[in-house]
């Protein structure tokens, strides 16, 4: 018998995927739990197209981020933190710090998404990481100066 499943099950499959099992497994088990639906050819229908728009607006949403992305790409940030007597920064500049910046230059970007290697502590040019998704990042510099 062809179900479509409407949860994950274990050893059957994941949600929206249509599975052949046996008659017994889907009428005492998966239909009595509500874990699948029998598949006819309206609703094998139906879920074909919720992928598809699935996967049209997880393109869109990766154009939007290579977009940002790219227009984000080698910017330059510029912040001012107080030093002592030998040269090292008060704290550390953050990425909140940095997300602050990039907000008055027009960016909407999360310090979340900020990848700092090691804090900032001493003044500099530093090249950090913005990982919007697992395969769009940007690469900004970070310039820390002294405030005069």
């Amino acid at each position: 018998m062809k179900v479509i499943l409407l949860t994950d099950v274990k050893g059957t499959g994941k949600k929206d995927d249509i599975v052949e099992v046996s008659d017994g497994f889907a009428r005492n088990c998966l239909f009595r739990k509500k874990q699948a639906i029998e598949a006819t050819s309206t609703q094998i229908n139906s879920v074909q197209n919720k992928k598809k728009a699935e996967e049209f607006h997880k393109a869109e949403e990766l154009k939007k981020w290579k977009e940002v992305a790219a227009s984000l790409n080698k910017r330059e940030v510029t912040c001012y933190v107080r030093v002592g007597g030998n040269g090292k920064i008060f704290g550390s500049v953050t990425s909140k710090e940095i997300s602050e910046k990039l907000n008055e230059l027009g960016f909407d970007v999360d310090k979340k998404k900020i990848l700092l290697k090691e804090p900032v502590k001493t003044p500099g040019n530093y090249v950090v990481d913005v990982k919007f998704l697992p395969d769009v990042t940007a690469k900004i510099t970070v310039k820390v100066k002294t405030e005069e």
